[in-house]
């Protein structure tokens, strides 16, 4: 039965000299946490675990704990088993989180919790904390400036023998586990059970040998350690499509979830086979819109951004609104890497909807400029539209760039820069740690929404 709170007391009774030692902040952060209306959406997602959550089984985790856990976790950057531990070690934090004296979920029962608040809801929730800042009188949404960022999936560096190799990895184990409920004939061992991990990694070592060589029997070697890689990947791929229709007979659960796996692992190591034989046996090119890149991961984007020190990431597109008081008040997950200039117009609809008008000022770097986003602004009523123009200007232009209100925005939008950095830093939004869709978007929420509610208790503590 889903819980709301544990009865409440005061722990630092028990300590009355730490009662001094609460940093201001986080005091103020408790009080935001109070709001019913962030409490009650957590609350309507996880009350969708099982039918009847709400009204039998045993007493869970309450809701007040897993919304705090969570914030909490976020932001600082922890892990699940970090989060776990410090706050089972910490009596402020522990009365921060409302636990009291009770024990601690453990972090596999936080991440199950977890993954049953809806993206959708995140969103929700940041719409929420945004009108917080507005009644703290921390925005009013007048300037706004974008940018976007790479948000790096979770996965190694790819190539294609590495994912040939996860790819029969993955199939294999599932073959083995079907085993079991197939039987055993020694038929059957030898050409539907038959485990080709050892020979697909002994040839993943000799690929990555070969490249380290020179010359043409380096060059011949590598093509024919590809040949016989594709050669058990299709092999593999062949039982995996086999054992599936004869797990499709059996009625188990267990059958069931085993034929899922071939269905979502078959075709990514089908399109792994297929980009190799374009890319390495017949020579041709693959674009990277085409390419996949994981395949755990099979929504991540190879992103070229340009920078000297990683000229190539591999993971998601996140695009983000500011406003003045260093909230973030809009986020968005992207599919593939689409032009920067595209961004302009569904950023400016996301700050309408969340403050019902335009900006007064629009800030972005020099990628999104494009003169249909300045007429889209303009017609939308920003009075101040900043997207410096790339490459060669007219005098008109020129003059137009230096204007004292166009410096002042454009000088206003780099704040924006340190903000993406602090977020990668301290929310961990350099890398997600999460699977699929769903986990990016829970990531990014979490973290931008853990950002304002400690951007709003920072101010709140200073003037209070």
């Amino acid at each position: 039965m889903l819980r709301d709170r544990y009865e409440p007391m005061d722990i630092f009774a028990l300590v009355p000299q730490l009662s001094h030692a609460i940093d201001p902040v986080i005091a103020e952060l408790n009080t935001l946490l109070d709001d019913d209306a962030i409490f009650q959406q957590v609350k309507a997602d996880l009350s969708q675990r099982y039918p009847h959550t709400l009204q039998t089984g045993r007493p869970s985790t309450p809701v007040e704990v897993i919304l705090r856990m969570l914030v909490i976790k976020h932001l600082y950057g922890w892990s699940y088993e970090q989060t776990e531990r410090w706050v089972a070690d910490s009596l402020v934090l522990r009365d921060f989180c409302r636990v009291y004296l009770a024990a601690v979920p453990d972090d596999t029962t936080l991440i199950r919790w977890a993954n049953l608040i809806a993206p959708v809801t995140l969103h929700r929730l940041l719409d929420h904390v945004v009108e917080l800042a507005q009644q703290h009188k921390l925005t009013r949404g007048r300037k706004l400036r974008i940018d976007g960022t790479v948000v790096e999936t979770n996965i190694h560096p790819p190539s294609d023998s590495t994912l040939l190799g996860d790819g029969i990895r993955v199939l294999s184990r599932t073959l083995k586990a079907a085993q079991p409920l197939l039987g055993n004939t020694i038929q059957q061992a030898t050409t539907l059970f038959r485990d080709r991990t050892r020979s697909a990694r002994r040839l993943v070592k000799r690929i990555f040998e070969s490249t380290r060589r020179r010359g043409t029997e380096a060059t011949q070697l590598l093509k024919s350690s590809y040949e016989r890689l594709v050669e058990i990947g299709e092999a593999t791929l062949y039982q995996a499509e086999q054992v599936a229709e004869l797990l499709g007979q059996q009625t188990s659960a267990m059958a069931h979830q085993l034929a899922q796996r071939v269905a979502q692992f078959g075709p990514r190591l089908q399109t792994v086979i297929t980009q190799t034989k374009r890319r390495v046996l017949d020579g041709g090119q693959v674009p990277a819109s085409e390419k996949l890149v994981s395949i755990f991961e099979p929504e991540t984007a190879i992103i070229c951004k340009g920078k000297p020190h990683k000229p190539t990431e591999f993971g998601r597109m996140v695009w983000l609104n500011e406003v003045e008081g260093g909230i973030i008040s809009d986020y968005e997950v992207l599919a593939g890497n689409p032009a920067d200039s595209a961004q302009v117009e569904p950023r400016l609809a996301g700050h309408q909807r969340v403050f019902n008008r335009p900006p007064q000022l629009l800030a972005a770097d020099r990628g999104c400029f494009s003169e249909d986003n300045e007429k889209a602004a303009a017609a939308a009523g920003v009075k101040q539209i900043c997207l410096p123009k790339p490459g060669a200007k007219s005098a008109e232009r020129q003059a137009h760039e230096a204007q004292g209100w166009f410096r002042r925005g454009c000088n206003w939008r780099a704040g924006i820069e340190g903000r993406i950095h602090g977020l990668k830093v301290r929310q961990k939004l350099d890398r997600c740690l999460n699977h699929g869709d769903e986990g990016m978007e829970r990531w990014v929420g979490w973290g931008v929404i853990s950002h304002d509610l400690w951007q709003i208790a920072q101010v709140t503590a200073q003037t209070a």
